[in-house]
């Protein structure tokens, strides 16, 4: 008994310091590409820039210009170019792999290795010299990282034959080149004059009332409950693993392994509280691995970058694809597994090994052996994790979800009687993969929506999504009724009542969305559903729509106005920010606040339209580049408020000081309405304050 508490503090140990260590050794595979930068040239007007690309063994690199609807493609942005002209783009110095990918169905390109990316460049100017953007592209191995790299050329760099030539000839300037650097300077002049976070960032030029300073102080001063309202965020995550859990438990793969596990548990130890020990160590480590792989995800890519991932539209369309692929997969399509040797090696190690190690190798095989029921789930909740923003939530998730699932296993290894009365496996949990696949395929739909509205394509408005949603929901209603078959599908004699109900919730569901066809807000589904303001034929006049969308404009027009206003920071992929527009937005007497006594201020932090010019602020000590719009808002969010999620609401004056403590996501109208009255009062205090 010693022994086997020993092995048991042992097993804990490893684990405590053990996955740190992994968790360290996947940060650096943040960027599983190191580059670096060289600069050469002829010492008269041509100079070949080069980046260097070092693959890591294992991993790709994917080649530039690939076909639409692909992977990544490597890109090279121009940030600024000036004193040269680019004669011709980036050429690698070897050529890259060609082969037809099975998944996307197109031939792609990738480097393994170490790759150079080079081009020429003609100099105009020596002296003024420089030449910054940035490398982005897709680095892949079982999963896929995105990576970029800034680089930076300037004069400094250049031999001294070049720069002796400049000094002894005039410098050229070409008339593309004098067009290029007065478009620049005109450009500069106008951010400079009319945009606030140009003004801010700089040291000159500094207006007495700059709404975009920090109000960090006063909102604590205020009692700002952000923190708090984070860490409800990650309970939610952590209900939302475990509900996921529970699901996954119900799944053909996992289900018949429960009986069948606990009982070799009782039967491979000759005592029964050796075996309840035995099953409460496999369900731990089911959480063990579960919680790693959260770890591990959070290290690979961190809260940030898969926030950032979940508005990418070629993260979004994979995973719109997976889900898709795991749907046709669950109807019978065909059976989608994990590769055989692997679980015959995860159990060969079970049987070669003994002891915790043995039940550890058994618990590892029974992720690998779920995989196909569970992964869908999983890639869902890590997904929904990455969004809150926090950077320890993928792993809370994996901890509901690994908890669900290793509860039981333990259970029934304690109270085996319990396994008496377990349903048998049999053609039941076929229906619930069936009903599984209706619902993955529903929700593919909200990943796609989300690619649809960051990048405005157009493709998916809220009355088309809303169909399929009404024949998805529909079908699942007259599966479960038995008038649809499926492969695999036992005859139907009859149906039982919790069948019938489920019928009848489904059916009832798909009626209840029709309304919504001709703009019906159908709050219960507010989250998933395209905003109201994509719908071409609506009918309801009820929904807000904001005033500006950019913050310049709106603060300039509350200050001439003298209105108070709500800043709401926003996103197309934020599902909570879709449900309090259409919960709570469209209450009258909401509504008559926001249009009526505040200049309402929506930015979306996903919005991907580029800049008219690249922005560089300085953050957490280092130099940061803002391209998109949604950048900017997002700067604007952390450094005035020290808040990252979303959604976001602050009322402030026309100077920019907060008039109450900020507001999350609560649909609670009432405290809304407190919320948007509270500003007001406070607004018009001090208004007579100012007067006296």
């Amino acid at each position: 008994m010693k022994q086997r508490t020993t092995y048991l503090l042992l097993l804990i140990t490893l684990f405590l310091t053990a996955v740190p260590k992994l968790a360290a050794q996947a940060g650096g595979m943040i960027n599983p590409v190191k580059f670096s930068q060289q600069i050469t040239d002829d010492g008269k007007k041509t100079v070949t820039v080069s980046i260097t690309a070092r693959v890591i063994d294992g991993w790709h690199l994917y080649d530039q210009n690939l076909p639409a609807g692909g992977p990544v493609s490597l890109e090279f942005h121009t940030d600024k170019l000036q004193g040269a002209k680019a004669l011709g783009g980036f050429k690698a110095n070897k050529a890259p792999h060609r082969y037809t990918d099975d998944i996307f169905g197109i031939e792609v390109r990738d480097f393994a290795g170490t790759v150079t990316f080079s081009q020429k460049l003609e100099i105009t100017d020596p002296k003024a010299f420089v030449y910054e953007g940035q490398l982005k592209g897709q680095a892949c191995q079982d999963n896929c990282v995105l990576v970029d790299y800034d680089f930076n050329f300037s004069s400094k760099q250049l031999s001294k034959a070049m720069l002796a030539v400049a000094a002894s000839e005039p410098a050229e300037t070409t008339d593309e080149d004098a067009t290029t650097e007065t478009e620049a300077d005109s450009t500069e002049t106008a951010l400079g004059a009319s945009d606030s976070l140009a003004v801010a960032t700089t040291s000159a030029g500094v207006t007495a009332t700059n709404y975009w300073e920090p109000v960090i102080e006063q909102l604590k001063a205020y009692g700002d409950r952000n923190q708090e309202q984070s860490n409800a965020s990650l309970l939610y995550i952590f209900i939302y693993g475990f509900l996921g859990g529970l699901i996954a438990l119900i799944t053909p793969c996992v289900w018949p392994m429960i009986p069948m596990t606990v009982s070799f548990f009782l039967k491979r130890t000759k005592s029964r509280k050796a075996a309840i020990r035995d099953a409460m160590i496999y369900g731990l480590s089911i959480i063990v691995i579960y919680v790693a792989l959260g770890l591990i995800i959070t290290a690979i890519f961190g809260a940030s970058a898969l926030n950032n991932l979940a508005t990418n539209a070629v993260f979004n369309i994979i995973f719109f694809l997976i889900l898709v692929l795991f749907a046709v997969s669950f109807f019978g399509a065909f059976e989608l597994v994990l590769p055989a040797k692997w679980t015959n090696k995860m159990d060969s190690k079970a049987d070669s090994t003994t002891g915790l190690l043995s039940i550890f190798f058994m618990a590892f095989t029974l992720v690998l052996v779920s995989f196909s029921c569970t992964g869908p789930i999983i890639g869902t909740l890590l997904v929904q994790a990455g969004t809150s923003g926090e950077i320890v939530a993928p792993a809370i998730g994996m901890i509901g979800f690994a908890l669900a699932l290793a509860l039981p296993f333990s259970l029934f290894a304690i109270f085996p009687n319990m396994l008496q009365n377990m349903p048998k496996s049999g053609g039941w949990l076929n229906s619930v993969k069936v009903v599984l696949g209706f619902l993955e395929l529903a929700l593919s739909l909200k990943f796609l929506s989300v690619a649809d509205l960051a990048y405005g394509w157009g493709i998916l408005d809220r009355e088309t999504f809303l169909a399929l949603w009404i024949i998805i929901f529909a079908l699942l209603g007259f599966y479960l009724l038995g008038k649809i078959r499926l492969p695999h599908d036992t005859p139907l004699e009859k149906i039982s009542v919790s069948r019938l109900f489920m019928a009848i919730i489904s059916l009832a569901f798909s009626v209840y969305m029709i309304p919504g066809l001709w703009g019906a807000p159908l709050k219960s589904i507010t989250a998933f559903a395209p905003p109201l303001y994509t719908q071409d034929f609506n009918l309801y006049d009820g929904e807000v729509h904001a005033q500006f969308d950019d913050f310049d404009a709106g603060m300039r027009y509350a200050q001439e106005t003298g209105k108070p206003v709500l800043l709401d920071f926003s996103g197309f992929g934020c599902v909570n920010c879709r449900e309090m527009e259409n919960s709570v937005w469209i209450d009258p007497t909401v509504k008559g606040l926001l249009e009526d006594d505040y200049i309402l201020i929506t930015l979306m932090v996903d919005d991907k339209t580029p800049l008219p010019q690249v922005i560089e602020v300085e953050e957490n000590g280092s130099v940061k580049k803002l391209r998109t719009i949604g950048d900017k808002w997002s700067y604007l969010q952390r450094h005035k408020f020290a808040a990252n999620a979303q959604p976001y609401y602050i009322a402030i004056d026309p100077a920019g000081n907060p008039l109450s403590p900020s507001y999350a996501h609560d649909t609670d109208i009432s405290k809304y309405i407190d919320f948007l009255k509270g500003g007001l009062k406070e607004y018009e205090k001090r208004q007579k304050e100012q007067a006296k």
